[in-house]
């Protein structure tokens, strides 16, 4: 599990310039047994009306297409 957190946050660590631009960040939480990817968004992220977008098309389609393993990414509060 950890060799895939790892790659996690190197995909995530792609995204960050974009993220931090506008003020906010992710957080990796968690990784599931089923590859489920739970994550957190910071900042102006975690209140933006456009974060549920960022978290599809954006940090969700760039992890699974990073890591195809993964089966699905949720945002968490």
């Amino acid at each position: 599990m950890e060799n895939i957190e790892e790659k996690i946050e190197i995909a995530l660590n792609g995204m960050r310039p974009f993220l931090q631009a506008d003020g906010g960040d992710v957080q990796l939480v968690e990784v599931t047994a089923e590859l489920d990817v739970r994550l957190r968004l910071l900042g102006n992220c975690s209140s933006c009306s456009m974060s549920h977008i960022t978290m599809r098309a954006g940090i969700e389609s760039g992890l699974k297409a990073a890591i195809p393993q993964i089966r699905s990414v949720e945002a968490v509060v």
